[in-house]
């Protein structure tokens, strides 16, 4: 299942194009080649003789490397080609395109090469309008390159060209005049490189070191790949799924400007390759037992960004781990909030279960040591700045009036957040995940306050405020009626009765009385939610519901990751299985990279999952999802310097094995297989 792009990535620099590797960026698909936020490459377009090229075949050879076969002509079955072209494409230390033309005829050809080159300098945030750019744009010609450039005030941004056969350059691209000698070849290296304020490469200006050339990439892709847990199993879409999730993962990597030197997730190509603290928090938790350094970065660079002051613009309030990290000129300018921009509800208390989760699994009192003073500041901002309306829950109501967020929880889009009826309720709003992640930081927190901080006291004080969380939100929230948990409750203390996947996310923080667990279980499995291919964000039947709806319908495959492991924690193994199992079958149609969210259609009327429109593919926390699947079926477990597995395999995965898989213990193994359970 393809949307008829392709992707190469490294990082937050990527390039988004055509199947013929063109790039003719439009309003509405943000193609192109990007790096920190901002377009260098707006068109790039081939053409041979006048003629535009069609595709016969891309090979995706790695997540940084590809390559578009081509010829500059419709094929029919009456007409031989007699020219193809080969453009092997590459990111890393710049872009590169080695474009070669083959003449398949037996006598000579003059050709006219055409390399047409634009670039709008668009900031993400601008994609879809960039006319009002408020610098100027200017381009020149030197020594056989093409420079072309965007300044405004001190931010500049330029684009670099260069070729190595010769050219005839001109301010909108290069031109070659070719004669190909019969079945002869000519071939060229196109270089691009983003500079920035100095000149320099881009990455080197900002980051203090350049990109990477491919033999480096290749070399790096091949000692993570090693340093994984090693599968094997007898399914063979689960195969295929699990080394994508890895290779994405490693793509999606990158180095940010402030930071302790490694890498960290960006959140999902191509709206979203920046740093985003709840993706990037979720994602190192999918992924501990497979790369537990993600989680060790995550961590550090989310405590040099913690909020210190109140800022209403950025949402920054003491404490507060940030949302979102932009680079590009809006965000410089202030025209956006994003540096950083603290305008979410649940990466705070995340930090902190993701610090106790990294504990458990690497056994890093040092790490848990270091970080104490930021663990302790995220949990007085849940009893402080969160509590907005001084009664124990986590609310949100942005302060930032222009053009913050409405709703700061995951499902953040302007509607995600709904009566059953449709209506959407009052601010401030205190979802119900959000309680549950309060309540599971808290009790993390007591674990690490009363382990490494020396603080039984007040461990005590944190265990007794969970104590009294859970029985006032099972009290609060519950829906005697309808037997579930209110997606929300609304500024005047209603009960936002929709029947929503988060319900599913409370099982995995703990906060459901064992008594409601079953009723929760029947409803993420039933018709209602459950579509077959996995739960839908907002069930069928409520009034906002639509199946290819952002958050009130689609199935978000993280999300069911999730809502599997809580399943899981409360002994509800086959309805586990039952979810990981679509999942791993809708993997299947997306060639084993799972994406952001597809359809939430039922499974039994269209027999496979249904793209959404402008899901991010590959999409950080999407990559992570067969990973915690994987956890959740072998059911492994940290306790003590031990790992704990009681696999759980559901009926058509087979036999699952996975070895050397890191922790405190060293390298452990793992092993389930399949087997019918009596209930």
């Amino acid at each position: 299942m393809s949307d008829g792009l392709v992707r190469l990535l490294d990082g937050n620099t990527f390039v988004v194009s055509e199947e013929t590797g063109d790039i003719d960026a439009s309003p509405t698909i943000p193609t192109g080649l990007f790096s920190f936020d901002t377009r260098f490459l707006s068109k790039w377009v081939l053409s041979i003789n006048g003629e535009r090229v069609t595709a016969l075949s891309v090979e995706e050879v790695e997540y940084f490397e590809s390559r578009f076969f081509v010829v500059p002509t419709v094929p029919t079955p009456l007409v031989d080609i007699n020219v193809s072209a080969i453009r092997e494409r590459s990111i890393g230390g710049s872009f590169t395109e080695r474009l070669t033309v083959i003449n398949h005829e037996p006598e000579p050809v003059d050709l006219r090469i055409r390399i047409d080159v634009e670039s709008d300098f668009a900031d993400l945030f601008e994609i879809k309008d960039v006319r009002n750019k408020r610098g100027r744009y200017y381009t020149r010609i030197e020594d056989g390159c093409l420079r072309l450039g965007y300044q405004r005030e001190t931010f500049r941004r330029e684009a670099l060209v260069s070729s190595t056969a010769p050219a005839s350059v001109d301010e909108r691209g290069m031109t070659y005049d070719v004669r190909l000698e019969p079945h002869g070849q000519w071939v060229t290296e196109l270089h691009v490189q983003a500079l920035g304020v100095d000149g320099r490469d881009l990455r080197e200006s900002l980051q203090g070191r350049p990109g990477r050339i491919g033999t480096q990439m290749r070399q790096d892709l091949a000692g993570w790949l090693a340093e994984a847990p090693r599968l094997t199993c007898d399914s063979p879409t689960l195969t295929i799924t699990y080394r994508r999730s890895l290779t994405d993962l490693a793509a999606l990597r990158f180095m940010p400007l402030t930071g302790p030197g490694h890498a960290l997730p960006a959140a999902g190509l191509p709206w979203f390759m920046a740093i985003f603290g709840r993706d990037s928090i979720l994602t190192s938790m999918q992924a501990l037992p497979f790369a537990p350094d993600l989680a060790a970065t995550t961590l550090r660079l989310l405590t040099l960004l913690q909020g210190i002051v109140l800022d209403d613009f950025r949402e920054e309030e003491p404490g507060k781990i940030p949302h979102e990290l932009r680079y590009g000129e809006t965000t410089g300018f202030e025209d956006q909030p994003h540096s950083p921009y603290y305008g979410s509800a649940d990466s705070t208390p995340l930090f902190v279960i993701l610090l106790d989760e990294y504990e458990r699994w690497t056994g890093d009192a040092a790490t848990v040591r270091l970080l104490e003073r930021a663990a302790r500041a995220a949990l007085h901002w849940i009893d402080d700045y969160g509590d907005l309306m001084d009664d124990g829950y986590i609310w949100y109501q942005r302060r930032n009036e222009k053009n913050g967020l409405e709703n700061q929880c995951w499902k953040d889009s302007w509607d995600a957040i709904c009566f059953r009826d449709g209506r959407l309720p009052s601010l401030p709003r205190a979802t119900c995940e959000l309680q549950g992640y309060a309540y599971d930081a808290k009790l993390r927190g007591a674990r690490l306050a009363r382990q490494f901080w020396n603080d039984p006291a007040y461990a005590d004080r944190l265990e007794r405020q969970a104590a009294e969380l859970k029985e006032r939100f099972n009290r609060d929230f519950w829906i005697a009626d309808g037997e579930y948990y209110a997606l929300a409750l609304d500024g005047n203390g209603r009960q936002v009765d929709a029947l929503s996947s988060n319900i599913g996310h409370l099982l995995w923080s703990g906060i459901v009385e064992e008594s409601r667990a079953g009723k929760i279980a029947e409803h993420l499995l039933g018709s209602r939610l459950f579509s077959g291919w996995g739960v839908r964000t907002l069930a069928e039947g409520e009034g906002r519901y639509n199946p290819l709806g952002y958050h009130v319908g689609t199935v978000w495959p993280f999300d069911n990751a999730f809502i599997a492991w809580g399943l899981r924690r409360y002994g509800f193994t086959q309805e586990a299985g039952r979810i990981a199992g679509g999942i791993i079958d809708a993997a299947e149609f997306f060639n084993g990279r799972l994406p952001e969210a597809f359809g939430g259609y039922d499974r039994t009327l269209t027999r496979y999952p249904v793209l959404y429109p402008t899901a991010c593919s590959p999409q950080a926390w999407s990559t992570g999802t067969p990973l915690l699947l994987l956890r959740t079926m072998l059911g492994m477990e940290p306790r003590g310097e031990h790992l704990v597995t009681r696999p759980a395999v559901p009926l058509g995965m087979g036999r699952i094995e996975l070895l050397n898989i890191p922790g405190r213990w060293g390298r452990a193994g793992a092993l389930g297989r399949a087997r019918r359970e009596r209930r």
